[in-house]
């Protein structure tokens, strides 16, 4: 028997888990545009938790991250991702090396754009069971993102990976799979228990059947796809509750052209920052938290 997402949210809540439990916010750093400094003491004032980002190229911007965190008490997850344009086996040893980088930080977590869609099952499997046996290693939280372009592309090739994986823990961003479906997927709750079972950060951007991010998530033309993906998340959050007590989400609308932009001029039609402000806003809201 189907059990309605909307009963599951409801269950976890009667629970009273959100009284017990805490959620994590990480700003993303796409698109910055001011020094890591300006940028902490920002993502700080903002009531941010941490930041997300891939890690600095040259020695100073990493020696100006590193002070900054530490000024403004902020925590950092990092990204690691399988290169696209190179041939499978070099590709997996740039991955596999680049964690040694950014496991010498301590981040909170790293968060992969892992594989490609035109890697073959195995070659894709290879990336990822690099990824899970140095998490083991180094008792650090390493999670593989649902994301256009890698193995992890659509609903039902990730099915077959979580199958063949046990370990396999997902970041979930769910907006890339609404534009891959050109749906909210909205009757695929069934197919969806998996995935909320294994997911364990979120990306807290909203998209819909035709793009990866609405224009404005507060324009009440998006009503639907933001409830949506809060009713996933919701389920995500509490059912990870039960197993630990900090959840972690990164609130990731992304800069022009990601966001859409005004033809001619390519101004962008909303604002990014607060865009995602508005996010976890929304989320510390329906979690009652301050």
């Amino acid at each position: 028997m189907k059990i309605p997402l909307t009963l599951v949210v409801f269950f976890f809540s009667f629970l009273g888990f959100s009284q017990q439990k805490q959620l994590e916010f990480y700003q993303t750093d796409w698109g910055r545009q001011i020094s890591w400094d300006a940028f902490c003491e920002k993502t700080k004032a903002a009531g941010y938790d941490g930041i997300e980002t891939w890690f600095p190229k040259n020695e100073e911007s990493q020696t100006e991250l590193k002070v900054a965190l530490i000024k403004y008490g902020l925590k950092v997850g990092f990204l690691n991702g399988t290169n696209k344009s190179l041939p499978f086996e070099e590709s997996l040893k740039k991955y596999t090396e680049h964690f040694k980088t950014l496991i010498a930080w301590k981040p909170a977590y790293i968060n992969c754009h892992t594989g490609n869609d035109f890697f073959t099952f195995e070659q894709n499997k290879a990336f990822i069971e690099a990824a899970n046996s140095i998490a083991k290693e180094n008792n650090i939280p390493i999670y593989h993102e649902t994301h256009r372009g890698r193995f992890s592309y659509n609903l039902p090739d990730t099915q077959n990976y979580l199958s063949a994986i046990p370990d396999l823990k997902l970041t979930l961003d769910i907006s890339h799979w609404m534009v891959v479906h050109e749906s909210l997927l909205q009757s695929q709750n069934e197919e969806l228990e998996e995935i909320i079972n294994r997911s364990h950060h979120i990306h807290a951007r909203v998209g819909h059947a035709e793009g990866p991010q609405v224009n404005n998530p507060e324009a009440p033309e998006w009503k639907k796809a933001v409830d949506r993906h809060m009713n996933i998340w919701e389920t995500v959050i509490r059912k990870q509750w039960q197993a630990k007590d900090v959840f972690t989400i990164t609130t990731e609308f992304g800069p022009a052209d990601y966001m859409p932009t005004l033809p001619y001029t390519q101004l962008p039609v909303a604002d990014q920052w607060k865009a995602n402000v508005y996010m976890m806003k929304l989320l510390k809201e329906r979690f009652d938290l301050k």
